[in-house]
């Protein structure tokens, strides 16, 4: 079964465009600092003064210091490239209220993208799903709209694979990156391979979770069809799901920076705090 998000969020594509830049323009404020999305240029030395160097570069503290011209030189930032992995596996698209988590992914995928790409860095997208999703970093705006449409349309028989695909993913990345994870985290193979990929790049976590998966721990016996696969479970509902506190807890002693969304709450203020409050968008500038 195959479905698109405007029957969840009930917009056109235009209205989705725009939510997607206002989420980018709301995650950029005030994060001119932040490793994703850091931005200008760093002071290296001041050196004594050539015929031709710009007056606007005289380093005037230095000139009164020595009694010579000396100008400043600044050495102009590399920005890590930024990789962002959407989970698109069946456990996303199912939900309990009008928002889904994979809804919730592609918007923040979106606003990600736009926001890093107005601060120079290049932007790619892998999907970690079951359909074959990769698009290699780049600086095209055009580029990120394509995947965003395509990303609307979703379906309800995918399986989980970001454990496969990040350990896929980690040969191939000829240079430190920046990876940002969207997904609920059903894969048990994911945090190995997420602790590994976070010793030698920038990661950081966005973990959703629906209501109802809080709401069934401690619910007794319950019997239900797994979304990815479709087989048929009896469990106790407090071992139901991921156990959401073990995996932050888990990413916290891993060093990896995680945020968890509930797709019932609002959550752009708190994204922008997460990206802000740990510097996370700076520190891609190199």
């Amino acid at each position: 079964m195959v479905g698109y998000l405007d029957t969840v969020d009930h917009l056109t594509a235009r209205q989705f465009v725009l939510a997607v830049k206002k989420l980018a323009d709301d995650i950029s404020y005030g994060s001119d600092k932040s490793p994703f999305l850091g931005s200008g240029v760093e002071y290296a030395q001041s050196r004594p003064y050539q015929f031709g160097d710009p007056v606007r570069s005289i380093d005037w503290r230095v000139t009164a210091r020595v009694g010579r011209v000396f100008v400043k030189e600044y050495e102009a930032p590399k920005r890590m490239p930024c990789y962002l992995l959407i989970d698109t596996s069946a456990s996303m698209a199912v939900s309990s209220v009008k928002r889904s988590k994979y809804a919730v992914a592609v918007h923040l995928a979106g606003g990600l993208a736009f926001a890093a790409l107005d601060r120079v860095s290049p932007v790619g997208v892998l999907g970690v799903g079951g359909r074959d999703f990769r698009i290699q970093p780049s600086m095209s705006k055009d580029q990120i709209l394509q995947w965003l449409h395509r990303l609307r349309h979703y379906r309800f028989d995918e399986p989980t694979s970001l454990g496969r695909r990040i350990t896929e993913l980690a040969p191939s990345l000829p240079s430190r990156t920046v990876i940002i994870v969207m997904s609920d985290l059903h894969d048990p193979s994911a945090l190995p391979a997420l602790k590994l990929l976070a010793q030698r790049h920038e990661c950081a976590v966005i973990q959703l979770r629906d209501p109802a998966e809080q709401s069934l721990r401690g619910a007794g016996l319950v019997r239900g069809r797994e979304a990815e696969t479709g087989r048929e479970v009896v469990s106790l509902g407090r071992r139901a799901g991921v156990n959401t506190e073990h995996v932050v807890g888990e990413l916290r002693r891993a060093g990896l920076d995680s945020l968890l969304i509930e797709t019932d709450r609002p959550y752009v203020q708190a994204v922008r705090q997460f990206f802000r409050g740990r510097d996370l968008l700076g520190r891609g500038v190199r």
